[in-house]
């Protein structure tokens, strides 16, 4: 018998056999995996029944946290302002701290010349119907900026750098309630 001669058809149903039951049982495991989008509308977060787009965010009092709330309104309801009847309500106090985050010697002096903001969050969801506070939580991001010699120069850095954490906590704020929605208990 040469090792050349074709395999008797015993031996190919045995091999198509080993191929085919590990490809079954993948395809079995694998059906049985579901993927739902945390911010995708299969979820029901954005502008379902509880979803983001119900969630209704009260006034705030410094500049800071006004550009905090204005981007998460933004996020919550793609643009589209705050809902009428809003399911949820969202308590907010944000602090906004600067600091000094290097220094370099420069002709005899020891001036700053980075600095960072620091804005923090406190949140609180609230169910409009009850009044009951449903979920809460905190976040925090920092935003480095130079400071120039200017006064003006530095005034504007560190609003700009104010801004930029705002925009970043918001998203951070927006994640956070898409997640704490769907955590909650199904009514």
């Amino acid at each position: 018998m040469s090792s050349f001669e074709p395999m008797a058809s015993r031996d190919r149903s045995v091999l198509r056999l080993l191929f085919l039951v590990p490809l079954l049982v993948l395809l079995v495991v694998a059906s049985a995996c579901t993927v739902r989008p945390l911010h995708g509308e299969a979820s029901g977060s954005i502008g379902g029944a509880g979803g983001l787009g119900t969630i209704a965010v009260n006034p705030v009092k410094s500049r800071y946290a006004q550009e905090v709330r204005n981007h998460l309104i933004f996020g919550l309801n793609g643009g589209a302002g705050q809902p009428a009847n809003p399911r949820y309500l969202l308590d907010l106090n944000v602090t906004s701290t600067f600091r000094s985050a290097a220094s370099v010697e420069v002709a005899l002096e020891n001036e700053p010349t980075a600095g960072a903001v620091v804005m923090s969050s406190r949140y609180r969801l609230i169910d409009a119907e009850t009044g009951k506070a449903v979920a809460n939580g905190n976040r925090s991001v920092n935003a480095s900026f130079d400071k120039p010699r200017q006064e003006f120069a530095v005034v504007r850095a560190e609003r700009d750098a104010e801004n930029r954490a705002a925009r970043e906590l918001a998203e951070m704020l927006r994640v956070a309630l898409a997640q704490d929605l769907e955590n909650l208990p199904a009514n």
